[in-house]
């Protein structure tokens, strides 16, 4: 990210709630700096994002696009237990972390984690969560501190870091599962034509060698 794009990032609030159109708020720091997305795309910065953003590009100051929704109070999720499921869609959802509980089990919302994006709802099969104003009359930038965006900025980039070593994780699972059934093949087979047998290791080899690539040939993690 060149220092522009930096810039950027850093006079937005990094709610990470993808209205702007982009999956994160570095992304859109990203296309502003190229000129590739407007400065009037994010709500939560409000007015007073358009202007900083204005100022940092030289461009002039525009409304905020409608189609990316309007400027509002902070919001923070809360989750209703009685209807709560234990689903875990929400948690999987929030880019924050903000979200506890386990399968089956009723989930919480930490508010001091929570940056109000609104993602939990949709995915929430029971209607469970509301988002509830927190910052009174407050909007924009005014219900929304630097300390607040610093601080939800270090939470995403610990999720990204959190969910791309889950993923790395279950792909090495799944990889010495994959090599443990090749070499156990004929023993672990209801099958004992040998063309059979060989037809079956060589899709397992593939698996294995398309895994290898997708990770730029490495081997392991």
């Amino acid at each position: 990210m060149n220092g522009l794009a930096e810039r950027i990032d850093a006079a937005l609030p990094q709610t990470q709630c993808t209205r702007c159109g982009y999956p994160d708020c570095r992304s859109y720091a990203v296309a502003v700096a190229r000129n590739e997305a407007g400065i009037n795309q994010c709500p939560p910065g409000g007015a007073e994002g358009v202007q900083r953003l204005a100022a940092l590009t030289g461009r002039p100051p525009l409304a905020l696009d409608p189609a990316c929704g309007t400027e509002g109070p902070m919001t923070v999720a809360v989750i209703d237990e009685n209807w709560c499921i234990g689903c875990t869609l929400c948690i999987k959802a929030c880019p924050t972390d903000a979200i506890v509980g386990t399968h089956k089990r009723m989930h919480t919302v930490l508010p001091q984690h929570c940056t109000g994006c609104d993602l939990c709802l949709p995915v929430c099969p029971v209607d469970c969560i509301q988002m509830q104003p927190v910052s009174g009359g407050r909007t924009g930038w005014a219900a929304w501190s630097a300390e607040q965006a610093d601080h939800a900025r270090s939470r995403y980039n610990w999720h990204q870091r959190r969910v791309a070593r889950a993923g790395a994780e279950h792909q090495t699972r799944q990889d010495a599962q994959a090599a443990h059934k090749l070499a156990h093949l004929a023993e672990h087979s209801k099958h004992t034509d040998p063309q059979v047998l060989d037809q079956k290791r060589a899709l397992i080899e593939a698996a294995l060698a398309r895994a290898r690539a997708a990770r730029g040939g490495s081997t392991g993690v």
